[in-house]
């Protein structure tokens, strides 16, 4: 029995709420392993729409563990917000299916005030954070201050990380013109928070390990994408951890020997949020297009992504540096009735040709994109369940796309529904 690994191989939206979700019925535990609740997962089963930020996509399934990695930035008050609305359209939620590792790392106001503050600060420099904190609150872990799941049930530890904490956010904030923190009143906060976080807490790390000796299907789940990654993303427009498949295994306590297969989520077009390069960007109708037959806006945010066509570089760079086994294409159905469609291929930088994005963020926003021009097809490819149900160019298309990125299509996406799938691999029998 095999364990995956899924992530996403662009700028993230790529819609791994859906595959996550069509795996997790294969799956034993579902496991978040980095990110916070900055991302959301939409996912419509039976026709009942269910929008998730920090829970696992596997919660709304019957008999699945989900897990919450100590590689997650936890907002205390965001997960119990999510687990009562979710409550309310009638998922059971309880320790028996929901544990959050012990030494994960809160998300507390005062880092949602920064976060603001400074990109208030930035003006025309600000690189488009959502504002809830992640990034602070992963400074904070970096810098040894973070106050942590465990210390809510620690009241003498409590008080010595809040002083530690405060050493550092009070001088920062006083610089930035805002107020000091008002000590008791966060005591207070977290006090009133800590038995409704603490009765999911576990040493995460162990109890993974036992499942995997019972020979249990373990689904790791990414928020994000690859090209956020803190390391090889579009540097500094990224996200403040590693959104890479590498991250499972500390981001959750397992060995890499854990992982077996690690599937990239990959949209058929390209999109980003807020700020930063995007090469194949489409500012006409046709991206305009895109944006409203995918109803591309942001499931936390409501944000507007920008759109463009399918960038075989970047995608074929992301399934390096993660691993990637296979890919899941999604939304494949959002291109149906384009008369042609377009595919980047390269790169064009001072006359010369690229291959790969490169590092330097001004070289990456000159980069002028190559493209390859295909036919497109008038058939509809949503709902189809093979590759018999599929418009032959539109099976083209996807072979073509497989040779440029040099990896093979495992599952195939026509629909937001999640029985609309086309399986070409199991990730988990590979």
């Amino acid at each position: 029995m095999g364990n995956v690994v899924v992530v996403g191989a662009q700028w993230g939206d790529e819609g791994k709420g859906k595959i996550v979700d069509w795996l997790s019925e294969r799956a034993d535990v579902i496991a978040r392993f980095q990110g916070g609740h900055n991302a959301g997962h939409t996912l419509v089963v039976d026709g009942t729409v269910y929008k998730l930020s920090l829970l696992p996509s596997g919660i709304v399934r019957p008999g699945k563990l989900s897990v919450i990695g100590n590689g997650v930035v936890l907002d205390p008050w965001a997960l119990i917000t999510e687990i009562d609305k979710l409550s309310a359209q009638g998922v059971d939620i309880s320790p028996e299916n929901l544990l959050v590792a012990e030494n994960t790392p809160l998300i507390l106001p005062l880092h949602q005030d920064l976060d603001r503050l400074r990109e208030e600060a930035a003006g025309a420099a600000k690189i488009g954070t959502t504002g809830r904190g992640i990034g602070p609150a992963y400074e904070d872990k970096v810098g040894r201050r973070s106050i942590r799941v465990a210390d809510l049930g620690d009241p003498a530890t409590l008080e010595t990380r809040i002083d530690r904490l405060l050493a550092h956010h009070d001088p920062l904030r006083q610089g930035l013109g805002a107020e000091p923190i008002d000590r008791a009143a966060l005591r207070a906060q977290l006090d009133e928070i800590a038995p409704q976080v603490l009765r999911y807490a576990a040493p995460v790390w162990r109890i993974l390990a036992e499942k995997r000796r019972e020979g249990r299907r373990i689904l790791f789940e990414g928020a994000q994408g690859s090209l956020l990654d803190i390391d090889f993303g579009t540097y500094p427009y990224v996200t403040s951890s590693n959104t890479l498949a590498g991250m499972a295994a500390t981001g959750t306590g397992m060995g890499p020997g854990a992982i077996d297969f690690v599937l990239g989520i990959v949209k058929a077009y390209t999109t980003r949020v807020g700020s930063g390069p995007f090469p194949a960007e489409l500012t006409d109708e046709i991206g305009q297009r895109l944006g409203e037959r995918g109803r591309e806006f942001g499931t936390v945010t409501g944000r507007k992504r920008r759109c463009g066509w399918f960038d075989a570089v970047l995608v074929r760079q992301t399934c390096t540096t993660s691993g990637v086994n296979g890919i899941a294409l999604t939304k494949l159905d959002v291109l149906d009735g384009f008369e042609e469609l377009k595919i980047c291929v390269g790169y064009e930088l001072d006359g010369e040709r690229l291959d790969y994005l490169p590092t330097a963020a001004a070289l990456q926003e000159r980069v002028v994109p190559i493209y390859e021009t295909m036919d497109g097809w008038s058939e509809t490819t949503a709902g189809a369940r093979s590759w018999a149900d599929l418009p032959a160019q539109a099976i083209k298309y996807v072979r073509r796309i497989e040779e440029l990125i040099d990896c093979p299509v495992a599952l195939l996406s026509t629909s937001p529904e999640r029985d609309d799938t086309i399986l070409v691999t199991d990730p988990f029998a590979a």
